[in-house]
Parts: C-alpha cells; sequence; structure tokens
C-alpha cells in the first residue's frame, strides 16, 4: 500500500470511529434501564424575620454542614422504620442536600436586611463569625399504618467568634412537616415548609447571640 492509500485509509477508519460514538451518544438515552433523566426540585430561602432584629456590624461566613453520607447527596432521602433510609425514584434535589441548606441560609441571612456581609467559606470573606452546622435530619418519613408522610429537618449549630475561634453559642433546631398528600409536589412542599423554619430559627439564633 502506498502512502496516500494508507493515509486514506486511516482517515477512512478514524471517520468510521466518530460516526460510530455519534451514533451511540445519539442512542444512549433510548438504551435499557436509562428511563429518562430524575425531575429536579429545589426550596427556597426565608424572607420574613422577627421585625425586632437589629442590624449588626460584622461579617459572617456560612460554612457547608456537615451531614451523614446518608444525606450528603443530591437524592431525595424517605425513612419507613428507624433502620433504613431509602430515596425516592425519579427525582433529585438541584445540588447535594448540604450545599442546598448552606445557599439558602446565605440567602436567608442576606433577605434579613441586618448583617452587613454573608457568604460562602470559598469567597474568600474575612469574617467576624463563623457559622457550622451539622445537617442531622433532612427525610420525610412514613408511618407504617399508612397515610401522607411528614417532613422532618434537624439542624445543629455552631457559632465561632474570630480570630480565636471561641465557641459562643451551639443549637439544634428542628421541624416537622406533614404532607398535604402523598404525591411528590405535595411533599416537596411540606419540605420547603420544615426547612424555611429552621432557616428562620437558625437566622434569629443567631443574630441574638453574636452582639
Amino acid at each position: 500500500m502506498t502512502k496516500p492509500q494508507a493515509k486514506r485509509a486511516g482517515l477512512a477508519r478514524a471517520l468510521i470511529i466518530v460516526v460510530a460514538a455519534g451514533l451511540l451518544a445519539a442512542c444512549e438515552g433510548f438504551l435499557p434501564g436509562s428511563g429518562p433523566p430524575p425531575v429536579l426540585y429545589t426550596l427556597t430561602p426565608k424572607s420574613k424575620f422577627n421585625l425586632q432584629i437589629q442590624s449588626v456590624p460584622y461579617q459572617l461566613v456560612v460554612e457547608e454542614p456537615l451531614a451523614a453520607g446518608g444525606l450528603n447527596i443530591s437524592r431525595i432521602a424517605l425513612r419507613e422504620g428507624p433502620m433504613r433510609l431509602d430515596y425516592f425514584a425519579g427525582v433529585q434535589w438541584t445540588e447535594r442536600a448540604p450545599r442546598m441548606v448552606q445557599t439558602l441560609l446565605v440567602e436567608s441571612f442576606e433577605n434579613s436586611g441586618r448583617i452587613v456581609a454573608v457568604g460562602r467559606q470559598a469567597i474568600g470573606l474575612r469574617s467576624d463569625y463563623n457559622l457550622k452546622s451539622e445537617l442531622r435530619e433532612f427525610q420525610a418519613e412514613y408511618d407504617p399504618a399508612g397515610g401522607p408522610p411528614r417532613v422532618r429537618v434537624r439542624l445543629n449549630m455552631k457559632l465561632i467568634k474570630q480570630p480565636r475561634r471561641n465557641i459562643i453559642g451551639n443549637q439544634s433546631f428542628e421541624a416537622v412537616i406533614p404532607a398535604a398528600d402523598t404525591s411528590m409536589s405535595a411533599i416537596i412542599n411540606a419540605f420547603d415548609d420544615a426547612l424555611g423554619k429552621v432557616l428562620k430559627q437558625s437566622v434569629q439564633w443567631t443574630f441574638s447571640v453574636a452582639q
């Protein structure tokens, strides 16, 4: 085979590989068991707070909450017994649950309009206080007797004063909200209500402790 023939043969093989890869990518969504993409859900920050909260002159860093492995993912958790954690099929949060809670905490502090600056640790904010937390409960819970589930959210908070990193406050906040029915939209609304109560309590507690 001459060099021009070898070159043409090599180009032909490369073209076949590219076409085959394109066909595989196009058909990927139709492979058995692949299924449709999950429906994504997110929750909302708080925007209404106790009017007696005073404005504060400090800067706050909200760190990403710690969470056990079963909650440190984007899947929406459900518990059908004390020893079993499962997940709803075909739905997910838009990001990992702790990351989503961190985002909503930051937005809730911002919405209060009573703090100089608040942000994530990643933006390089030089903080007066750091808010550490642990997401201990974030799931729907089903009653063995049947009926709609209830949603439980529990967040343990620690407020740390910089630069000596002294813990000046430690508090847990929990909310349990029953879903109106067994539909996914009702369950998400219950998540939003439960987390909303915890967010509001967390923001107001932080302002009361850090004076």
